[in-house]
């Protein structure tokens, strides 16, 4: 009889951390900046209709005014990690900080357009530099048996910011009387909204002295005596300090530092795998989602509801999607990546094309009563499909589908036409909507359309693979 040694466990994998409590607290506090990327997002929501009449500004300069932060949102996700690399990840969280804080207070005291403008640049740089420094540290310093789990948080920390900040939007109105430009201690209704953000600012700020840098970027500077103090606090001091080290300066040596010419191949430019996450990208923002949080209070005022009631049904809407993103979250890895993009895709072209058939029905101000119901369900059935499919399942697609080879810059260029993306939809979505608020939706219902096809045949599954299978 011959006998098997079981299969030996790599040291990190066994981490099993002496207090979890702890381990959470350094992720929800890391995934702050996740808050206040969903809340920064959409706080302005409740601020566009009071902005057009503060400085009598037509649709289309309105727009550039909304849109111009995710100008800033691409400059912070491409500088993030070059910048959290030298001066490390606690530090970025603490610029980013500094940045939503001073943003915030800007944004409630202009003296121009242009100066709220600026202020918005601003806030959309520590958006971006959010969106990169949450999900790397987290995975750094989360054990391996909890990183799927841990990582979450940063998502769900998004859409409750986004979330909390519809609800906070609702509440100063209600202060106000449900005027958007009543006065409140001095300030008018929408200066409030933009500059209640300095609250989870400070605290973001301030929670990120209380935890402690990525054992990752310790190592790299040579802190090797730190690091381990920092992995014996977050994975337990049973685990073989010396070993996991060892691991990581390995893991380190093997990387390949991925550029733009990796990506370059054929006739078409890219390679087709870069392609199709630019596809998946693209697509997520051209089915008009971010019109649901940017502009969402706008629009139902345009169609005759009450300030105090669009403003409600923004946050209900934010709610929805909270639990569309739980689902996702719950039968990602169960039915698959596919699956969720096609249902969502079809639920979305569905809730669209009645969102259009509704509108269509517009006269002046107002919707008739059926119309207008029927234009409500919809919205929150489609950031519902939205939520459970696509809000979550392109992220987890561009994170696994590229080769090790390529999968960093092909990554940082998806995102980038994610961002243009973003900004063309939000940049246009007022003039459009003056031109013909239901075609407006007849587009946005074609492109959830044309993303079947797209799925269909060009994006593979990925579920229960391993990252050294994709190419």
């Amino acid at each position: 009889m011959t006998s098997t040694a079981p299969p030996t466990i790599p040291e990190g994998r066994k981490a099993q951390p002496d207090h979890l409590g702890h381990v959470i607290f350094i992720t929800a506090a890391a995934a702050m900046g996740g808050f206040l990327f969903g809340y920064d997002s959409s706080v302005i929501n409740g601020a566009v209709e009071a902005i057009r009449g503060r400085y009598e500004v037509g649709s289309a300069g309105l727009a550039q005014v909304i849109a111009i932060a995710l100008i800033g949102c691409a400059i912070g996700a491409a500088t993030a990690g070059r910048i959290a690399d030298r001066i490390g990840r606690i530090r970025v969280m603490q610029i980013a900080a500094a940045l939503f804080t001073v943003s915030a207070v800007g944004s409630a005291l202009p003296f121009a357009l242009w100066d709220l403008a600026m202020w918005r640049v601003l806030g959309g740089i520590a958006i971006g530099m959010a969106s990169v420094i949450g999900p790397a540290y987290i995975a750094e310093v989360a054990p391996p048996a909890y990183r799927g789990r841990l990582g979450s948080f940063q998502q769900a920390a998004i859409v409750i910011g986004i979330a909390v900040s519809q609800l906070v939007n609702w509440g100063i109105l209600n202060l106000a009387d449900g005027d958007q430009r009543g006065k409140l201690a001095g300030l008018e209704a929408w200066q409030w909204m933009l500059g209640v953000m300095v609250v989870p600012a400070l605290l973001y700020g301030l929670l990120s002295f209380a935890i402690p840098e990525s054992p990752r970027f310790l190592i790299s500077v040579g802190k090797t005596d730190k690091a381990k103090e920092v992995l014996a606090e977050v994975e337990g001091r049973a685990v073989d300090l010396d070993h996991r080290v060892t691991e990581i300066k390995d893991a380190m040596r093997r990387e390949h530092k991925s550029s733009f010419k990796d990506l370059l191949g054929g006739k078409a430019g890219f390679l087709p795998i870069v392609w199709v996450g630019i596809g998946l990208s693209v697509f997520q923002q051209l089915v008009g989602i971010n019109v649901a949080f940017y502009y969402s209070s706008t629009l139902w005022q345009s169609v005759g509801i009450n300030p105090s009631s669009s403003f409600f049904y923004s946050f209900t809407t934010s709610i929805i999607n909270i639990i569309g993103t739980v689902i996702a979250m719950i039968f990602v890895d169960k039915i698959g990546r596919r699956p969720l993009a096609l249902i969502g895709s079809a639920g979305m072209a569905v809730s669209l094309a009645l969102e259009a058939w509704a509108f269509a029905s517009k006269t002046g101000d107002t919707l008739p009563t059926a119309q207008g119901t029927v234009a409500l369900i919809a919205a929150h059935s489609f950031v519902l499909f939205f939520a459970l499919s696509w809000g979550v399942v392109v992220w987890v697609f561009l994170g696994e589908m590229f080769p090790n080879k390529i999968r960093a810059a092909a990554l940082g260029v998806a995102a980038c036409a994610q961002w243009i993306a973003n900004w063309a939809i939000t940049a246009s979505f007022p003039s459009l909507s003056d031109w013909n608020l239901s075609g407006t939706y007849v587009i946005y219902t074609v492109f959830a359309l044309l993303s079947i096809p797209f799925v269909l045949k060009f994006v593979k599954e990925t579920k229960g693979k391993a990252l050294e299978e994709m190419g």
